[in-house]
């Protein structure tokens, strides 16, 4: 799938060897920490897709304007905004610039190394008067300290004396990037109406954003900073210059509301370099005065003076040897796979690491897509490796949960029910969803919050996090299921029901007793009842604190118990599968395998009412229930519900070939699995949904590796117990990885013979293979001897099941492909 010919195959570093001029780079060549994000824009700062520089929970808000009001919908939208622009360090010999949409470019590479965190470019460019001008920059952006990027700029004119001029800007692009720089691409073709209709993309706010506060300059310290109009956040960035020389140079500098400029103009001898160094730091607020958010930039500044340039990056190379060594996943023999899984897996550092207590945007810090928000796809798909691999990480991720929880408790309360409702989509924890269908309606983000706190607490043993405050999520979201489900049934078999609700598949809405909901709110709740019961019976103290803070009565747990065992599971008799909800089988059936690719994505080419007509996924649903709470769905039922779901699901979700990957390689479709893991491991790398320039799909990239450990690696976590049931692929020799449990450092080794888990440090690990128990400890390791890897089964499901299938009422199910029709005139007489 990868370009080979542009990205050169190398398991440590991402290389391109070729200038293209396309925004893809831009996604792919982000540079960030989880707070801040520099885009992989050249630093000429000229031609670009978008000019990205991002800060996780910078943002505006503004009013949404719905064609038709109701109660309850969302008011007030929010949008990631684009910080000052500390990127550009533009270059000019005799007066030219270095423009790559023109200039002569004889050599040109460009590289993230992922052991470092810097990205390289290196380039040699022939100006028009023959003079061979090479130059080389790198750009990092600090782990170690948060809010710190740091760049360099080496320059050499290697055959000619030259005048050589570096402009190194600080640049308000939000507000006046058209000014300065020019329309971008993307808004370019969004103004001549090229761009089309796409969701995916965020909201464009035209009046100005960052209003000016206190700019100055003083020698090569330049400052901006700025109050967010309508959200009232504050923001600050101050940039150190060090230019290092033996030629003679002069510096110059310019300072207005929405650009600094420090100017170096240097009479530059044949052979002789130019080094210039770019210290930048940002800092924001939800109210703290710009001043103070200057002076933090200072002080961050000023210890990098002292700590020197090469010492921060010899720290970042630290911080990231300790990373792998916690993370990473080894494909033996494949090294083009290997290259791929580590940029994955170092896109989530980039975009969880420093968040600090913010959420993880689910494009990270690399674009503007989906408008920097935060969804469920942090808790079901990017807290499972940071659970197992920076517990810290995770921790950090929930307690941005907790902090929401006020808003939450509002947001439950104007949808009449009890205890909370998480956001949809959010940044400052209120509900930014204007469609409610697709949207506010998905009540399974309380579920996927409260089962990832489940499993970080129960494979970390952080019991203090439970104690201390994240218990209330627990209570809080127990208590809404309890009152937004409701009982049904006579003489002692009533069930309880939840109606009006979307699940994961967002092609089919608003339905009752979504299989994926009922399945994860009973898990909510059985949760939320052992939780306080074990508070109340192990820390009196804690359990006295969580009923002052929430008001919990004793009796509820027996409720949310009842409520759970009582929870209705929709189940075919006929077909012998799970309904994704109550109505799903009556729909008309989608044939995806007519379905003309120009009409992919469906929700880009069909009405929402026509989509919701038809069984049709736009990601796995139920597969996803089959995989989250496998414990209770027997082998043959994950098989008969995988063979019907899976040639309905389209993919046009990038978080739907991970779960497909994981539930066919444990039901034995284990080339299908190796397939949909290739899918999902290059969905961004090779642009396979057309819109990786608007940056990473961070939850996907969380994906590949549940797709590894949990598919291929086949590890479960059920109800706090490690297992194993390995699902090795044929042309793989082994898959080794590292995890977090408990406290313990673990290592497993997966061959086609054996399974292998040593424990690097900690206590003695208890886990299962098959069912058979065993213990590891750092005096022995366990040595699993494996009689297969799980049962193989060829091709993969198809239409062709539908042949003859019929509903429960006897009528055939026929796939068709929605088309436009003629209606018949029925004569009257």
């Amino acid at each position: 799938m990868f370009d080979s010919d542009r990205y050169s195959s190398d398991p440590w570093r991402l290389v391109e060897s070729r200038y293209d001029g396309d925004g893809l780079p831009e996604t792919l060549f982000t540079v960030g920490n989880g707070y801040l994000g520099l885009r992989g824009n050249h630093i000429e700062g000229r031609g670009a897709h978008e000019h990205g520089t991002f800060i996780n929970g910078l943002h505006e808000t503004w009013p949404i304007r719905h064609a038709e009001q109701a109660y309850g919908f969302a008011e007030v939208g929010q949008t990631i905004i684009n910080a000052p622009d500390a990127k550009i360090m533009r270059v000019y010999v005799d007066d030219e610039p270095l423009s790559f949409d023109e200039a002569d470019v004889r050599e040109y590479s460009r590289t993230l190394d992922m052991r470092t965190g810097v990205v390289h470019r290196d380039v040699l460019w022939v100006t028009p008067s023959g003079k061979r001008v090479r130059l080389r920059d790198e750009r990092m952006v600090s782990f170690d300290e948060r809010h710190l990027a740091v760049m360099r700029l080496e320059l050499v004119v290697e055959n000619a004396d030259a005048p050589v001029t570096v402009s190194c800007q600080l640049l308000n692009r939000q507000d006046g990037g058209t000014v300065y720089t020019g329309t971008p691409e993307a808004a370019q073709k969004a103004a001549a109406g090229k761009a089309g209709f796409d969701p995916r993309k965020a909201e464009k706010i035209t009046e100005r954003v960052l209003q000016p506060d206190e700019y100055w300059q003083d020698g090569l310290r330049a400052a901006l900073s700025y109050r967010v109009a309508d959200s009232g956040m504050t923001l600050a960035v101050v940039a150190d210059h060090v230019i290092e020389t033996e030629n003679d140079y002069s510096a110059r500098q310019l300072i207005e509301p929405d650009i600094a400029k420090n100017v170096f103009r240097v009479q530059a001898k044949a052979g002789v370099p130019i080094r210039l160094t770019k210290l930048v730091s940002y800092h924001t607020s939800r109210g703290v005065p710009p001043r103070e958010l200057v002076d933090r930039c200072r002080r961050t500044l000023d210890r990098a003076a002292v700590e020197g340039v090469d010492a921060l990056f010899a720290r970042q190379a630290e911080w990231l040897d300790a990373f792998w060594e916690r993370s990473d996943v080894l494909i033996g023999g494949h090294d083009d796979l290997q290259q791929a899984v580590r940029w994955c897996l170092f896109q989530l550092a980039q975009a969880s690491a420093r968040a600090d207590g913010a959420g993880v945007p689910a494009k990270g810090l690399t674009g503007s897509g989906y408008s920097g928000h935060y969804f469920w796809d942090t808790e079901i798909y990017v807290l499972p490796f940071l659970t197992y691999t920076s517990p810290q990480w995770a921790r950090n991720a929930l307690r941005a949960r907790v902090l929401m929880l006020p808003a939450a408790r509002r947001r439950a309360a104007q949808l009449n029910e009890a205890g909370a409702l998480f956001p949809w989509r959010t940044i400052n924890g209120e509900e930014a969803s204007a469609y409610y269908a697709a949207g506010t309606a998905q009540y399974h983000i309380n579920a996927d919050v409260s089962f990832a706190l489940g499993k970080y607490v129960y494979a970390t043993g952080d019991v203090e996090f439970l104690r201390s405050e994240a218990a209330d999520i627990a209570v809080e979201t127990a208590r809404l299921w309890a009152t937004l489900g409701f009982w049904r049934g006579t003489n002692g078999d009533s069930s309880f029901h939840i109606h009006g609700v979307t699940g994961p598949d967002e092609y089919t809405t608003v339905v009752n007793d979504n299989l994926f909901t009922n399945v994860m709110a009973r898990h909510n709740l059985r949760l939320a009842t052992r939780v306080v019961r074990e508070l109340a019976e192990k820390s009196p103290e804690a359990y006295a604190a969580l009923v002052a803070r929430t008001g919990l009565d004793a009796g509820e747990p027996d409720g949310w118990e009842r409520a759970a065992e009582a929870m209705h599971i929709p189940y075919s008799e006929g077909l012998g599968i799970h309904p994704q909800d109550s109505l799903f089988l009556e729909r008309e059936v989608w044939d995806l395998a007519n379905t003309p690719d120009d009409q992919r994505p469906l929700l880009l080419h069909f009405h929402p009412l026509v989509i919701y007509r038809f069984q049709v996924l736009k990601q796995a649903d139920v597969v996803l229930a089959l995989f989250l709470q496998g414990s209770h769905f027997t082998a043959e039922e994950k098989l008969a519900d995988f063979d019907y779901y899976d040639p309905l699901t389209t993919g046009d979700s990038t978080l739907s070939a991970v779960v497909q990957s994981i539930l066919a390689a444990e039901v034995g479709y284990q080339d299908l699995a190796l397939e949909y893991f290739r899918e999902a491991l290059y969905v961004d790398l090779h642009d396979l949904h057309n819109n990786a320039t608007d940056g990473v799909h961070v939850a996907s990239a969380g994906g590949v590796w549940s797709a590894l450990v949990s598919g291929f690696g086949g590890m479960r976590d059920y109800a706090g117990e490690l297992s194993f049931d390995p699902r090795l692929p044929a042309e793989w020799p082994s898959l080794e990885f590292p995890l977090q449990w408990r406290g313990s450092s673990l290592r497993v080794t997966i061959t086609r013979g054996e399974l292998r888990m040593t424990v690097l440090s900690g206590d003695p690990v208890s886990f299962t293979v098959r069912g058979a128990a065993h213990t590891a400890s750092t005096d022995a390791d366990a040595v699993v001897l494996l009689a297969g890897q799980g049962p193989v089964r060829p091709g993969r499901p198809t239409l062709r099941q539908f042949a003859d299938a019929r509903r429960e009422d006897g009528t055939l199910m026929s796939p068709t492909v929605p088309v436009t029709t003629t209606i018949p005139v029925i004569e009257v007489d």
